[in-house]
């Protein structure tokens, strides 16, 4: 079987008749009834959804087999997964995050740098974190200019260090403030 991704987290119970909250973490919230049964982490247990409808920030899930609040109560916080070959191709430049970590992170002259160990979105765009051979990890935008390529079955991404990073300047370099009426032209 191929590497299981995550696509789902049970909430709370919702109501008495075992209905639960669902977080999905997939474009189309709904492609998670498309996959067929969703597993525990361990693979052990599978979760097959009977019902899903929209709510404000959330799916309201109801799952074979389960029927009350009690029920639906110890399945909170279980995150769902699939196989990864259950999951749609991707477009050109896009990626499944699963699909990056763990690649060897590499300079543009081909200099090791370190692994690849996370994907996150903090609200402002992707952010790749490195975790290099020494020191501690980075975080840089993922994006074009500083991650050109992305090479899957090389198993590595290319990294452009920039140049210089916002707030990285030495105090010597700082401008500095003048008196009221020096540096000024009469």
């Amino acid at each position: 079987m191929s590497a299981l991704i995550c696509v789902a987290r049970i909430g709370a119970a919702h109501g008495v008749r075992g209905a639960v909250k669902l977080w999905t973490f997939t474009e189309d919230p709904f492609a998670v009834k498309r996959y067929g049964p969703l597993l525990s982490k361990d693979g052990k247990r599978q979760f097959e959804l009977a019902q899903v409808r929209e709510a404000k920030d959330h799916l309201v899930a109801t799952f074979k087999g389960i029927a009350t609040r009690d029920e639906a109560e110890r399945l909170n916080g279980i995150e769902l997964y699939v196989a990864r070959d259950k999951l749609p191709a991707t477009d050109e430049d896009e990626y499944y995050h699963a699909d990056l970590i763990g690649l060897t992170a590499v300079t543009t002259d081909g200099d090791a740098l370190g692994r690849v160990l996370a994907i996150h979105n903090f609200g402002a765009g992707d952010i790749i974190e490195i975790a290099p051979i020494k020191g501690a990890t980075m975080l840089l935008p993922f994006s074009n200019a500083v991650v050109p390529e992305v090479d899957l079955k090389g198993g590595r991404v290319v990294i452009a260090l920039p140049q210089e990073i916002e707030g990285d300047r030495d105090e010597d370099d700082a401008p500095s403030a003048s008196r009221p009426g020096e540096g000024r032209d009469p």
